[in-house]
């Protein structure tokens, strides 16, 4: 089991302005800082907010804390330790008890090791280059003077690492996903061959080969709908909330701090009668909004509501539809955080008249926490980037995902009473609502994604809250598919053919895997080596294409995930097949969770009275 640790976050440098990324109306400050500046090849145009956006990434500062060792010209034998305080794309704050006298404009070499987490993902790398002493001064901490020195990299740090590390990962992931599609595909071309011997176990050799190239090629060449600066549609963003008071004043923030105009967008925070701070925490970050975001109208847009009783996050997602004043309405996790430019790139697609939703990419924040956390990282990349992006081509995505999505509100009106009572074999479906309300917008329009869209979220970083997750994803799943089956053949022609293969593939895994590890081994005394083989490929796969896109150190952990989801998580499976009517969640206290305990006790009660009927019962035949 893998133990939980305290979240490890990516953590920048707060702004004095929480409100920073929204268009000033009165133009009284910029949106691009002066290490962003720099990075400007021409003026900005305002409404071009992906450049923005990336400008802001490179300025941006990081707290940390790790060993620095710094040499100094005239010193050319030894090095001096020092610790990181922050750090930036373009400079590092350093610090040290020592008295050390490094002169302004002095040329240092600078030795260090940036810890996952410390920066964004692909920054954690040994770095080995100059800098020069920009600015000095002390501070007091705790009673012990420190001295601190500013120092301005040479060449940033995005350039060093291109020429260093990424322009290299970017090569071998591209040779070796070549090398891996063709041994791939020669070895479905042997399938063929022995397709006599066993036509069941090659054929789904065959299909899962195909289906998942096919995902991977599709993937990769997704494109997103670009901006058009002219569509700027009404948005009401919706955050239900239960029992998230250590995330819900990140996720208000980053809601409201967009990058789209003020009388065109609205938060409403809708709480389903959480029992601990969580309201609490909400109130005082929309206070704290209100107070500094006058010009921006905040008093107008941001509005928190609680329901009169717990119902379930489907209750108060309809209960801030009904509040909502704008045509566009996104759904978003109170345990995720959109980036600045999230809602103006979620929009585009709806230029179409017939796009019902869009969901947006969803990347794990908390990633560099433990082993577990960066098993998902792989994954969720993977899930989005190449798999929701290959359903984008038919305008057919089959899950508009939880943390970040948008949908027509008349849509969502229109299914709102099969939504909420929603039942499979007679029991509520608390769970999987995302994917339940895609399969009522798929009926009548079409589901698209944006990948420049990005939100981040907290994911489970102890086992047994990660495994009923799990369990819920694959009953939604199970359950959904069925339902998506009924309709799904009036879509592109191309894409039912997928979506087939996308529900069997998975539900026949486990009776392949057993047949292959265990009965040919035990029955016939092969080693499965063809299977194995495959498995490895398959892994491959998914690191080099993240390795490709993300040039990060967690790219291996694709290899794990594909073994823990082989020996773990696809044993969920065949529970799922027989459970997927369950309505319990598992880790929160739900309706349904409540009764099902209380059923619980009631059950155990009454073995303990028969119990205790019978031991009376045997002591009276003694007698």
């Amino acid at each position: 089991m893998i133990k939980t640790k305290k979240e490890v976050l990516t953590v920048p440098r707060s702004d004095r302005r929480i409100l920073s990324n929204i268009p000033d109306p009165e133009n009284v400050r910029n949106l691009v800082n002066r290490r962003g500046a720099s990075y400007q090849k021409e003026e900005i145009d305002a409404t071009d907010v992906n450049e923005i956006y990336r400008l802001q990434q490179l300025s941006l500062r990081y707290e940390t804390h790790f060993e620095v060792m710094v040499r100094r010209a005239r010193r050319k034998t030894s090095s001096d330790k020092y610790y990181a305080e922050d750090i930036s794309v373009t400079g590092i704050l350093v610090y040290t008890q020592q008295p050390h006298q490094l002169l302004i404009d002095e040329i240092l070499e600078m030795n260090f090791t940036i810890p996952g987490g410390a920066m964004p993902e692909g920054y954690e790398a040994k770095v080995k280059l100059r800098a020069k002493v920009v600015r000095h001064f002390t501070k007091e901490v705790d009673g012990q003077t420190l001295y601190y020195f500013a120092c301005e990299f040479l060449q940033p740090l995005n350039e060093y690492m291109v020429k260093k590390r990424w322009g290299i990962s970017v090569f071998m992931a591209s040779l070796f996903l070549l090398v891996v599609t063709l041994i791939v595909m020669l070895m479905r071309a042997e399938s063929v061959i022995y397709f006599r011997f066993n036509k069941f176990l090659y054929l789904y050799s065959i299909i899962a080969a195909t289906f998942l190239l096919s995902r991977y090629l599709f993937g990769i060449f997704y494109k997103n709908v670009p901006i058009n600066p002219h569509y700027e549609p009404g948005v009401s963003i919706i955050i239900p909330v239960f029992n998230e008071e250590e995330w819900i004043h990140r996720t208000i923030s980053s809601c409201i701090n967009q990058y789209y105009p003020v009388d065109k967008l609205e938060v409403i925070v809708v709480d389903d009668c959480s029992t601990d701070g969580t309201e609490e925490k909400a109130k005082e970050m929309i206070d704290l909004i209100h107070f500094e975001g006058g010009r921006f109208k905040t008093t107008d847009r941001l509005k928190f509501s609680k329901l009169p009783q717990n119902g379930g996050k489907r209750e108060a997602l309809v209960a801030g539809v009904h509040q909502a004043k704008h045509d566009l309405v996104v759904f978003v996790d109170s345990d995720s955080f959109l980036e600045p430019h999230a809602i103006r790139n979620l929009v585009q697609p709806f230029q179409d008249p017939k796009m019902g939703g869009v969901a947006g990419r969803t990347e794990v924040e908390n990633k560099f926490t433990n082993a577990l956390t960066k098993l998902q990282t792989v994954r969720y990349y993977i899930a989005f980037r190449i798999m929701k992006a290959a359903e984008s081509w038919f305008d057919t995505v089959t899950c508009l995902s939880g943390p970040l999505a948008c949908y027509r509100k008349e849509l969502i009106l229109k299914n709102e009473t099969a939504w909420l009572n929603q039942k499979f074999l007679g029991q509520p479906a608390t769970f999987g609502d995302d994917r339940s309300m895609t399969n009522y917008i798929l009926k009548t329009h079409r589901t698209g994604y944006q990948d420049n869209a990005i939100c981040s979220t907290i994911v489970p970083s102890d086992t047994k809250v990660f495994l009923s997750q799990q369990m819920r994803w694959k009953r939604s799943w199970l359950r959904e598919s069925l339902r998506a089956f009924l309709f799904m053949w009036k879509k592109e022609p191309f894409m039912f053919l997928f979506f087939i293969i996308g529900l069997i593939v998975p539900i026949a895994a486990p009776i392949v895997v057993v047949y292959n590890l265990i009965y040919v081994p035990i029955m016939y005394g092969v080693f499965p080596t063809t299977f194995l083989l495959g498995l490895l490929l398959m892994a491959m796969l998914m690191s080099l294409a993240h390795l490709f896109f993300r040039k990060s150190k967690l790219w291996l952990f694709g290899f794990i995930f594909v073994l823990y989801y082989e020996f773990i998580l696809l044993w969920q499976m065949p529970v799922a097949w027989v459970t997927f009517w369950k309505s319990t969640w598992g880790t929160r206290e739900t309706p349904q969770d409540v009764l099902a305990k209380e059923k619980k006790i009631e059950k155990q009660k009454l073995r303990k009275s028969r119990f205790s009927m019978l031991k009376i019962r045997k002591m009276g035949e003694k007698e």
